[in-house]
């Protein structure tokens, strides 16, 4: 049966499949972070023509039904069907999924007094004929020519097998491509002609639970050629990464996620190809940095241990394995380095930020927080480093959240009530119609509501005290935005403001605890470095005020951004940095938040706008 989507394509729908898995199916995602069970109400699209049999409609409003929406995941079509898709039900590519705020990753690279030394070299092979008098293999003549560079290669099978047709067709002018273990010895990865595979590139990968980011990287040069950004297609399978791992372990989903997130990639890696004509072979190394549970799953590796108590991941520390076993469509040869974890719920992105950050190098005592679909944070100089997961979740994200979104077009961004009148303004990314609310307006919006008095310091609405308050599905709710066209309203619901203060407490809490641990107050840091994904649109007073940020000086802010993929990039093109990375990871000391004593009094002291300890905020209460 056919299905069209108006103004775009008619695809074919088979008997019994829902709408959701026939767009899926053909390369068209919808926002799902339940993974397509019908519980979070955001993979919604609009009938126009025809007739759907619908399972359950979730969390959608009666105004939103009555305007011909359904849930995609829980309708099957009963007719030829024609549907709109909403703004908001799309993933959308690019936008603010935060790239990075470092402009020049090449310059920044030579901040660190290293010279571009990348993860794989290429040596020029000119060897002489075999003959009579020189008989030796072709192997042997390959190592002897090596051997006047004083290093020491290692052969794979892969290697050997391509020596023979190689050396003769290239007329025993080739060009090698290794990868150092050490100062004298190395891998030997692949054989080139000279007219063939000459150019030289790399990917930097940051792979995070809801968005995945790929740097194409000139080998020789360092520079950045192309960016691609995606959302993970995991989200499919759960917004967050307990749910995957459940998916994965119980419900028998390891290959669905692994093949969710190498297909994103390779789909970028795919359009890299095109646009720049380059050919697989050309791609000679890799960088991936991700959290621990994403890294386990790209590498296939069971995840179930990290969910459950003592919380030992699989590996901490990757062996150098092949693009082959990573199935990415490059050189099958070609090296992927993993950043190294720390453990279950700090992992190599944040190993990667810590690198990019340059905290690990400062005398001066710094804070390190990765707000994106989860929380971590760092606290430590050039002289030692503590860090710890706190358990956000990832409503700042969207997750969660009826109108919650990511940063992207569409997003209210951020929040103003007057005073005195109550009147409300926003505004939101890229200027078009509202859509949704990310993390930075959430933020601002709840803070708003607290110091207009529409809310208490617990974040209970007054009823009354705004004509924008009124008794939704889900009890109270504020209104942000009307469309009288598409019948759909954004709000914040009660709900959903009770799930936001959960959030903060549970990141104040860490950041409290982890100082606490250490034995020193906040007022000791002297920068607190923000990555992650809505940093940079983070308003820091507001933060501050609704007690998620400790109360500091504002210069002692620094933004970021994507910090995971800078790390990943720095490491890729330096061989120092490279092995700085493991020296960060080797010397962090993780603090399992669950276990430590007096966590639940910071984290309940936390659940108030901005703290119950308002000696914490002292510029809240001199506002």
């Amino acid at each position: 049966m056919d299905m069209q989507i108006a103004g775009e394509m008619t695809l074919h729908v088979q008997e019994k499949e829902t709408i959701y898995d026939a767009l899926k199916r053909h390369g068209l995602y919808l926002a799902a972070p339940c993974g397509g069970k019908g519980s979070c109400g955001k993979c919604k699209v609009r009938v126009l023509e025809g007739q759907v049999d619908s399972r359950g409609y979730g969390r959608m409003q009666k105004e939103e039904r009555a305007a011909g929406m359904v849930l995609a995941c829980q309708s099957t079509l009963s007719t030829p069907l024609t549907i709109e898709i909403p703004k908001e039900s799309k993933l959308v590519l690019g936008g603010r999924i935060a790239i990075a705020a470092f402009k020049d990753p090449a310059a920044y690279l030579t901040s660190y007094g290293v010279a571009i030394d990348p993860l794989v070299k290429r040596l020029s092979l000119r060897l002489p004929p075999p003959s009579i008098q020189d008989n030796i293999s072709d192997l042997e003549r390959v190592k002897r020519a090596v051997r006047e560079i004083s290093l020491t290669m290692n052969y794979s099978y892969e290697l050997v097998s391509t020596i023979h047709d190689a050396l003769r067709e290239g007329n025993w002018d080739v060009s090698l491509s290794y990868s150092k273990h050490s100062d004298v010895s190395a891998e030997a990865l692949s054989l080139f002609l000279p007219d063939r595979c000459k150019r030289r590139f790399a990917l930097a990968i940051d792979i995070g639970t809801t968005t995945v980011v790929v740097y194409l990287v000139d080998f020789a040069t360092g520079e950045v050629i192309d960016i691609g950004s995606t959302y993970n297609s995991q989200t499919r399978y759960g917004d967050d990464v307990i749910t995957r791992i459940v998916y994965a372990t119980e419900g028998g989903g390891m290959d669905d996620l692994r093949d969710a997130v190498v297909g994103d990639i390779n789909t970028i890696i795919s359009s890299f190809m095109d646009k720049h004509t380059i050919s697989s072979c050309e791609i000679d190394g890799a960088v991936i940095a991700a959290n621990t549970t994403m890294s386990q799953i790209f590498w296939g590796l069971n995840p179930a241990s990290i969910r459950e108590e003592p919380y030992i991941p699989t590996v901490n520390i990757y062996p150098v394995w092949k693009a082959q076993a990573a199935r990415l469509s490059i050189n099958p040869q070609s090296p992927v380095y993993t950043s190294p974890a720390v453990a279950s719920y700090v992992g190599g992105d944040i190993v990667s930020g810590i690198l990019a950050s340059k905290l690990y190098k400062n005398p001066e005592l710094s804070l390190f927080m990765d707000i994106g679909t989860n929380a971590e944070v760092a606290i430590g100089n050039n002289e030692w480093i503590m860090t710890a997961a706190c358990s956000a979740g990832p409503c700042f994200e969207g997750s969660g959240i009826r109108h919650g979104m990511r940063a992207t077009p569409g997003a209210i961004e951020s929040v103003k009530i007057d005073p005195t009148t109550l009147e409300l303004s926003f505004s939101v990314i890229d200027g078009v119609a509202p859509v949704g609310i990310c993390g930075s307006g959430m933020i601002d919006a709840i803070v708003e509501m607290y110091t207009t008095g529409i809310i208490n310091q617990k974040g209970i609405f007054f009823p009354g005290k705004s004509p924008r308050i009124r008794e939704g599905q889900e009890g109270l709710e504020f209104v942000f935005h009307t469309d009288n066209v598409v019948h759909r309203d954004i709000v914040l619901t009660q709900v959903d403001i009770e799930n936001l203060i959960r959030a903060k407490a549970a990141i104040f809490a860490g950041v409290s605890l982890l100082l606490n641990e250490v034995g020193m107050p906040l007022e000791v840091l002297d920068k607190v470095y923000i990555a992650g994904g809505f940093g940079n649109s983070l308003n820091i007073p507001k933060a501050i005020m609704l007690g998620m940020l400790p109360d500091l000086a504002r210069d002692r802010y620094v933004f970021l951004g994507n910090t995971s993929i800078i790390g990943a990039y720095l490491a890729l093109m330096s061989d120092e940095l490279r092995r700085e990375m493991e020296d960060i990871a080797s010397k962090m000391t993780y603090v399992e938040l669950s276990v430590v004593g007096g966590y639940m009094d910071e984290y309940i002291s936390a659940m108030f706008i901005p703290h119950t300890d308002m000696t914490r905020f002292p510029s809240a209460v001199n506002r």
